[in-house]
């Protein structure tokens, strides 16, 4: 009786829960603003990872990027509007459980190596406008290849133990003791940017490290060190300077940022610079931390 009853827990606890759910029906009726949804798919860097490996096109959002991780390797999907391959056939809603709330349209949980850690802190209206502009894109034939993961890791029913560690779905909130630019910044750095999902150390279980979150860690696929972005690293950066990193790459000692760190500042050099200096000003704010080893 105790097994069945320890079983019947664990099924409970670790169902799927779709951010469309708890939201009232009326969050999804709006239209889309695709012009809106081309700045949130730039802040999101969502070509970086979706864009189809080999050929040239960003917006070729065929997917099949390999992503190695202590877990396995993981296979970035096909977002393009393809009906069949891609998401041509999701509402903005089922969108809205992928990003909010990690689950995906028939019911399953998605793996933390897509974002939604932090994409889980946008706004709907984010999303509504994201969808509308993913939908002008070009259908993309071709799915890309399933997930190669180690045998422990292959019950994806097992992530809602994981989330419940881990996943934090509280909305951003404006904070009355900054002014709007930082709570612009705020929210840019810590849903859609994404930011602490690379800068930041990980535990053995993937998650990150609340005392190194900005810190700096090993790149999510372990090919080298992502660096530290808080006053323990850049302090003597300026807020002038962080917009030109962002619009340019270009760092203060004439260096340019290299590896997957160049791909954001594609991204990041596409928005309007009152965000770029919002992601400055919030980056400024962050508490130093020391960096930790690798």
């Amino acid at each position: 009786m105790l097994v069945a009853a320890l079983l019947i827990s664990a099924w409970v606890i670790t169902e799927p829960s779709p951010a469309s759910a708890r939201l009232p029906a009326s969050a999804f009726d709006r239209p889309g603003d695709p012009a809106r949804g081309k700045l949130v798919f730039a802040a999101g860097d969502c070509a970086s990872c979706h864009a189809s490996p080999g050929q040239p096109d960003r917006l070729h959002l065929g997917g099949g990027q390999a992503l190695a991780s202590p877990f396995g390797t993981f296979y970035v999907p096909n977002i393009s509007p393809d009906p069949r391959d891609g998401i041509g056939g999701w509402q903005a809603k089922d969108l809205a459980n992928a990003l909010l709330s990690g689950v995906s349209p028939d019911g399953s949980h998605y793996y933390p190596a897509f974002p939604y850690t932090s994409f889980a802190h946008m706004s709907v209206a984010d999303v509504i406008d994201l969808m509308a502009y993913l939908k002008t894109l070009p259908p993309v034939s071709g799915k890309a290849p399933p997930h190669e993961l180690n045998v422990l890791f292959r019950i994806r029913r097992m992530i809602g133990f994981w989330k419940l560690l881990y996943f934090d779905q509280s909305p951003i909130r404006p904070d009355g003791g900054h002014d709007d630019e930082w709570n612009r910044g705020h929210y840019l750095v810590e849903s859609i940017g994404h930011c602490a999902e690379c800068h930041s150390s990980r535990d053995l279980l993937g998650g990150i490290r609340g005392s190194t979150r900005f810190a700096g860690g090993v790149d999510p696929e372990g090919t080298g060190y992502d660096p530290n972005i808080t006053p323990q690293h850049i302090a003597s950066w300026s807020k002038d300077q962080i917009v030109t990193m962002l619009q340019t790459g270009r760092t203060p000692n004439g260096m340019h940022v290299g590896s997957s760190m160049s791909e954001v500042v594609t991204n990041t050099a596409m928005l309007p610079e009152s965000d770029q200096r919002a992601i400055a000003a919030y980056i400024k704010s962050l508490p130093a931390r020391p960096t930790p080893k690798p």
